[in-house]
């Protein structure tokens, strides 16, 4: 469906107001093919989701994968399932081929997030980035934020690799990503390299602080208005947007993980990403929602008043809330990176049980 002819809702509509753009979160092609009739112009993919996407999905991948096993019978499972993520993230990609040439390579971009379990090794964290860079010319590579990772933001951005920092769930971890990228830039721009084609972006998982700080204030039971722990994420990202702003950064800021609507209606209005679940774009598509420039709104001060008493809210909220030598051990980074670690072993099992089924 041609989004020129598709019958505006607030997706669309809001695509066609303000420089707020719209990403899949999900490489998934028939939901791509879906967002992109609503006006998005980018998807992004983490192990979770290719692991969902796959699972989800045997009658396309079951024979698919087996055909990569048997092409590589020195392969672990390992590197079957990756080469599966990849061979999905490529045909993703060419879909938005035409948006990435509409904007001269600023959005129409397919993000490929680097194997979790490097999180310890920038070098192979970079290096892969770098290969993943190479498959298609519109990817950008998810790296996580932490200390690690950004290190190896830098390094990979000065190899010229676009980057969509991951992984990162307060305004310390996007501002000291946001400056390795410029780190990477001016590295390049001194040896004379070209930067024009690279548009990277810092992720900020909106949803997975919220759901950090409601898990804090009922272990250690703090008596909050409840209302206010929606609304952690958005302060963070409202921080952040302004940060990038006033500093002039090279990178644009990017909104994930929703958990409710104003995870995008927030947002409407500024120069950054909005990446919802295909299962986030029909809700708000099908309402009768008329999008507002939003994210210049301060968050209500009696919401910042109750988070502030969460001492987690508060290292989230600085800018200086944190050293990047903490932002491993962040409550939201330590179970999300858990999480895709999970994930990898999940999509290795799946390929065991098709290449060596139980007897």
């Amino acid at each position: 469906m041609n989004a020129d002819n598709y019958t505006p809702g607030p997706l669309l509509s809001a695509t066609r107001q303000f420089p707020t753009v719209l990403w899949n979160d999900s490489s998934d092609v028939a939901e791509l093919k879906q967002s992109i009739s609503f006006g998005g112009v980018g998807a992004t993919c983490n192990p979770q989701i290719a692991y969902t996407t796959i699972s989800h999905h045997p009658e396309i991948w079951n024979d698919r994968i087996i055909a990569i096993a048997d092409a590589h019978p020195d392969w672990t499972e390992g590197q079957i399932g990756w080469q599966a993520v990849m061979d999905m993230s490529v045909e993703a990609a060419k879909l938005l081929e035409p948006a990435f040439h509409a904007t001269n390579g600023r959005d129409g971009r397919l993000s490929i997030q680097t194997d979790p379990r490097n999180y310890r090794n920038a070098k192979a964290l970079a290096d892969q980035a770098e290969m993943f860079h190479n498959l298609a010319p519109n990817v950008v590579v998810k790296i996580p934020a932490t200390e690690t990772g950004i290190q190896a933001i830098e390094e990979a951005t000065y190899r010229g690799v676009s980057i969509n920092v991951t992984v990162s769930f307060t305004v310390p971890q996007t501002v000291r990503s946001a400056e390795a990228i410029e780190r990477g830039l001016e590295r390049r721009k001194a040896e004379g390299k070209d930067v024009s084609g690279m548009s990277p972006v810092v992720t900020l998982m909106v949803g997975r602080l919220d759901d950090w700080l409601k898990y804090v204030v009922k272990r250690d039971g703090i008596f909050i208005d409840a209302s206010a722990l929606e609304w952690a994420g958005i302060a963070a990202m409202k921080r952040t947007y302004q940060i990038f702003k006033e500093r002039n950064f090279t990178a644009r800021p990017l909104v994930a993980a929703f958990r409710n609507v104003y995870h995008w209606s927030e947002f409407q209005g500024g120069d950054l990403v909005v990446s919802p679940p295909f299962a986030w774009q029909k809700i708000i598509n099908a309402s009768d929602y008329e999008p507002v420039a939003r994210i210049d709104e301060p968050v209500a001060e009696h919401y910042l008043k109750e988070l502030q008493r969460i001492p987690d809210f508060r290292r989230a909220y600085e800018p200086d809330g944190m050293d990047a030598s903490e932002f491993l051990t962040f409550g939201a980074t330590a179970r999300t990176l858990r999480g895709f670690l999970a994930a990898d072993n999940d999509l290795e099992v799946l390929v065991r049980d098709l290449i060596t089924p139980a007897p």
